[in-house]
């Protein structure tokens, strides 16, 4: 925590009228926008682009002004609305909107305050954000790659309550947010291996691992502190916790196994880590070579309470390897620089007394476990750099967009540079679903770009085990694979590309390009058209399966993210049928199907 923040007055000097005014309007436009676009509002139209709703009792009036893109995408005029009461103007307040407009999103009365309160966190993050240096688009672009991931201003897109963190106090956001930029040091325990298991990759061992992990050093000194206490470094795993998990679940629901010496504390580690976008995975800043950290944290953020599972991480590192090896051996996917960074090790600890109260989805099974990922900086080659795909979407408070300033840096015209990007991101996705029925979460926090001069290289997936779907029920999988495995409805597939990539990425870049002037829609979407034509015809063979699940049909489910969290903002999913919780209303029209070439296709 920063020196001006361990006072009682610093610690709120983010929450002024004004910036507290300029994190409601934002909030506003990102709701009025997402909500039309999943048709909980339906705005009319007042001409000449303005367009007004109107709250549950008919009294409150929102106008503003607002083009129209593709997939239905409202792309809101943040400084045009106002609101309107009895003839007189009021201020924008994000949670009076909510409240005024519970009826019409479907906030039931046992919804409606928690979201309330994720909301107001939401806009104190957007407060805080306001307060640090707004740097140019164009400069971030050039960034590093941890500047990048802690300097953008915006959560997930779809998403109106994306930074709800709710479990944390003001003084934990500064010390554990991504875009506080604080350092972190993880605290380390001892779990017995009676209660804890660690799994490993291909050639991978638990004390060669934890040791380049830590040092002999930290290790030596770890196994004198329990020596002290009369145990045996040998009869224990060390597991990193999160600071925030050690102090508020760690040591109240774990009491026992502290008292009865299953788990021990040994005290914080000497490498200082970086809070990633995803709130729980930390990067190595004291050496960045070094794994990422991921940890249980429970905490409520963005419809699920964010804990790993125990029992899920000890077949994860063999998920990893066996994605790795399918890549490694994939011509297509080679031919694009396609890779992942693996989950190489994991531990989990298995609280027994809660797994015999619980089922196996309980937060209460996910409140103690780690995993160890790849980092990707030893990939790099010279003049290559790193960012988080997230990043294309930021547009800084002059209205310039990071996507923009790439395309302007690499010289190329904007077709010429999507033509590279959507090479090395698109292709993959398609091959991996037309060749393999496999699916990913593709989000822009799940993708890492690779950058020379403006240009996209390559691109690098992440956040595996927990969110691949292998759809083909024929699939020959070994049996630690087996889990991935999930049972999709035909006609609902081919959303994993619709929905994640196109409706929940695509439509936000195309219009953030459009709006600042940098590239038609037509451009856009003729150059997404233009990547899936060429590999179809690359792929003759898989010609019938093109047919099957046509990319360019001329409509899709529309599948409404908001819908899901305004239903239940603790657990949006039921993770033992996730296809059957997703909220589908109407169709949007493919912003693809106009540049459809059908004979490429079938011939």
């Amino acid at each position: 925590m920063t020196a001006a923040r361990t006072d009682l007055a610093g610690a709120v000097s983010h929450l002024s009228p004004e910036l507290w005014a300029r994190a409601n309007r934002h909030l506003v436009r990102k709701a009025l926008s997402e909500y039309s676009h999943e048709r909980l509002l339906t705005p009319a139209e007042l001409g000449d682009g303005r367009y007004a709703v109107t709250s549950d009792d008919g009294t409150v009036e929102y106008r503003f002004r607002a083009a129209r893109h593709a997939l239905d995408h409202w792309a809101v005029d943040g400084a045009s609305i106002t609101r309107h009461r009895d003839g007189a103007e009021l201020p924008l307040d994000a949670i009076d909107f909510h409240v005024e407009m519970r009826e019409t999103v479907g906030l039931s009365a046992a919804v409606l305050p928690v979201y309330l309160e994720e909301l107001s966190s939401t806009l104190s993050g957007y407060a805080f954000k306001y307060t640090k240096e707004q740097t140019p688009a164009a400069v971030l672009a050039k960034g590093s790659f941890q500047d990048i991931e802690t300097g953008m201003t915006e959560g997930h897109p779809c998403f109106v309550a994306s930074n709800g963190r709710l479990g944390f106090g003001l003084h934990e956001y500064f010390a554990y947010a991504p875009e506080a930029a604080a350092p972190v040091r993880l605290v380390w325990v001892a779990a017995h291996r009676d209660v804890s298991a660690f799994s490993a990759g291909a050639g991978l061992d638990y004390e060669s691992f934890v040791r380049a992990e830590l040092g002999e050093e930290a290790v030596a000194g770890f196994g004198r502190q329990l020596a002290a206490q009369g145990l045996d470094l040998a009869d224990y795993h060390l597991l990193p916790v999160h600071p925030w998990q050690w102090w508020n679940k760690t040591t109240v629901t774990f009491a026992a196994e502290i008292a009865d010496r299953r788990l021990v504390l040994l005290g914080e580690g000497t490498d200082d880590y970086l809070a990633q976008q995803s709130i729980r995975t930390f990067f190595n800043t004291s050496a960045p070579e070094k794994h990422y950290v991921k940890t249980a944290i429970s905490v409520i953020n963005m419809g699920f309470m964010r804990g790993l599972s125990a029992a899920y991480m000890e077949a994860t590192p063999a998920i990893n390897d066996w994605l790795h090896q399918l890549i490694e051996g994939d011509e297509v996917l080679q031919s694009v620089d396609f890779s992942i960074i693996r989950e190489r090790a994991a531990i989990g600890y298995r609280n027994l007394r809660f797994e015999a109260a619980t089922d196996r989805y309980s937060p209460y099974r996910k409140m103690l476990a780690a995993l160890w990922r790849e980092s990707p900086v030893g990939s790099l080659k010279d003049g290559e750099r790193l960012t988080t795909m997230a990043a294309l979407l930021h547009v800084d408070s002059e209205g310039r967009s990071f996507a923009g300033a790439l395309i302007e840096e690499s010289g190329l015209t904007p077709a010429e540079w999507l033509r590279h990007y959507l090479r090395a991101y698109l292709v993959p996705l398609l091959h991996c679903f037309y060749q393999y029925d496999l699916a990913y979460m593709p989000h822009g926090e799940n993708t890492i770009l690779v950058i020379e001069g403006g240009v996209v290289k390559r691109a690098i997936f992440k956040d595996i085990a927990e969110e691949i779907v292998v759809m083909d029920p024929d699939a020959v999988l070994p049996p630690a694979v087996e889990r991935i495995r999930a049972d999709i409805p035909e006609d609902m597939k081919l959303l994993s590309v619709f929905t994640d990539v196109f409706d929940c990425f695509f439509r936000f870049l195309g219009s953030v390009l459009e709006s600042e002037g940098v590239c038609a829609e037509d451009v856009f979407w003729q150059a997404v058209a233009d990547c899936g034509h060429a590999y179809q015809e690359s792929m003759p063979q898989l010609a019938e399966r093109f047919e099957r699940y046509d990319l360019f049909a001329e409509e899709f489910q529309l599948s409404c993210l908001n819908r899901l969290q305004l239903r239940n903002n603790q657990q949006m999913v039921d993770l033992s049928d996730p296809a059957a919780a997703l909220q589908l209303v109407g169709t949007l029209k493919n912003p693809v199907a106009p540049f459809a070439r059908r004979r490429a296709v079938s011939s």
